[in-house]
């Protein structure tokens, strides 16, 4: 007699976000926002905004927002903010509120365009499946600044200045930013015409198997606790993959050499005081530097993890976009913006 296949058990249980089954069957919870809902201040109602395709055969979506005219500069165009959303990889969305608030502000406050970009979410898709699809996105403002006629977006081709693009993103989005800028970097990855001015990691969510003490030490933040960091990890990188996998650490046994033959672009990396990551950040922007790259580290005191998404309209917010702003414009007038 043949025995019964046993019914598929839970193998990864991620609260009010997703579970994993035994059998690879992934059950995704659609109310998992546990943020507090959002006032929107009511001047940023005159940020334009539409979802747009990039790509067509994944039915993946990016959200672009643009600005007031009265925001733009002379001669009418504006720098290129791309954005990714953070959420350790699994979780996650342009549509959400937190998110949607964070960019209508980078929109109108730095100003700029803002292009905030959805991507392929593990474990259905691991890593490096969102690196790929924000290589699509890079590829989209590629043919966006050189496309014609019918095949031009109206608002990009009124207002973006593909010569000053930024990629930024916060926590997973910073980790997608850092792989971005190092196929950019290394040649995997060109933009041509359109121009990669800059890139901004906002509390990027690295990993490794030795905990940093920041991780050892600090007490659990609001929205990161070392568990859960760890279960992003498993769910992420490829099946069986350590957190020193490439993917996950930067200066992994097996990562990539970041000297001298990878041209990495200006980098402008936030950190926060009690993340449990911090150490993690810190030491990334220490490093780079060490390789002479060109890195500005800003740390933010009292703050933990994904503070900017979280309280979009906080006093901290409002220093982050003003530092962000500080970054796009620097770099926009060293390329003679």
């Amino acid at each position: 007699m043949e025995s019964a296949t046993p019914a598929p058990y839970v193998v990864e249980d991620c609260g009010p976000n997703l579970q994993l089954f035994s059998d690879g069957t992934v059950v995704r919870f659609d109310d998992y926002n546990i943020l507090p809902p959002l006032v929107l201040p009511p001047e940023l109602s005159a940020v334009q905004w539409k979802d747009v395709v990039y790509d067509a055969g994944r039915g993946l979506k990016l959200r672009v927002y643009k600005p007031p005219p009265a925001a733009a500069v002379a001669g009418g165009k504006l720098p290129v903010v791309v954005y990714f959303h953070g959420g350790g990889y699994v979780i996650g969305s342009f549509e959400m509120e937190n998110f949607h608030a964070c960019c209508l502000r980078l929109a109108y406050e730095l100003p700029a365009v803002v292009l905030s970009a959805d991507y392929r979410l593990a474990p259905e898709h691991r890593l490096p499946a969102a690196h790929d699809d924000a290589t699509t996105v890079m590829s989209w403002v590629r043919d966006q600044a050189v496309a014609t006629g019918d095949a031009a977006d109206p608002w990009l081709a009124e207002s973006a200045d593909f010569g000053l693009v930024f990629v930024s993103g916060d926590s997973a989005g910073a980790g997608i930013v850092h792989h971005i800028a190092l196929r950019l970097g290394s040649g995997q990855v060109a933009v041509d015409p359109a121009r990669v001015a800059g890139c901004v990691l906002l509390f990027p969510f690295f990993g490794g198997e030795e905990r940093t003490r920041s991780e050892a030490e600090y007490s659990p933040g609001p929205f990161l606790t070392l568990p859960l960091s760890d279960q992003a990890w498993r769910l992420a990188l490829p099946q069986g993959a350590a957190r020193d996998h490439p993917l996950a650490n930067p200066f992994g046994p097996e990562s990539p050499a970041l000297d001298d033959a990878v041209a990495l672009p200006p980098l402008l990396v936030v950190a926060a005081q009690h993340d449990l990551l911090r150490d993690r950040d810190v030491d990334y922007a220490a490093r780079l530097r060490a390789t002479g790259k060109r890195v500005e580290l800003v740390e933010f005191e009292g703050q933990h993890h994904g503070f900017f998404a979280a309280e979009p309209f906080g006093d901290a917010g409002s220093e982050l976009v003003r530092v962000v702003s500080r970054f796009v414009y620097g770099n926009a007038a060293a390329s003679n913006y």
